[in-house]
């Protein structure tokens, strides 16, 4: 059993490299900026490749997160363009379906280490406050 998982997560690198390279060489659309493909998994009966990206965005957060959603929507309707350009790549009888999805956690680490930051300088006032007592 263990084969069977190291096995997709192989294909999973490999269907991560070539879309890559698609995704920067074969899709012209401008709405999709600089787009990166942080993980993909693949199920275990190769149907379904589930694809997390990140991308560039600029704007005020609610500007960004239409962005994001308008990239994600843009990936997801090439995916069977994609996909038929993978078929030809990979040798792989069954090409999974590709599904992409923004991937937050990137962001939500980010947000996370300013939490802790903001707790830590927090708690330098409150000693600072203690000390001069």
């Amino acid at each position: 059993m263990p084969k069977d998982g190291t096995r997709l997560r192989r294909i999973g690198d490999q269907i991560q490299r070539e879309l890559s390279v698609l995704i920067q060489q074969e899709v012209k659309d401008p709405r999709l900026g600089m787009v990166t493909l942080n993980s993909v998994r693949v199920s275990s009966d190769l149907s379904y490749a589930d694809i997390y990206f990140t991308c560039m965005v600029f704007g005020d957060n609610a500007e960004a997160q239409q962005q994001r959603h308008e990239q994600e929507a843009v990936l997801n309707k090439i995916a069977p363009f994609l996909r038929s350009n993978l078929a030809k790549l990979l040798a792989l009888r069954i090409i999974p379906h590709l599904r992409f999805h923004y991937d937050e956690v990137v962001e939500t680490g980010a947000r996370l280490t300013d939490l802790i930051s903001e707790a830590v300088r927090q708690d330098k006032a409150r000693q600072g406050d203690k000390d001069s007592d």
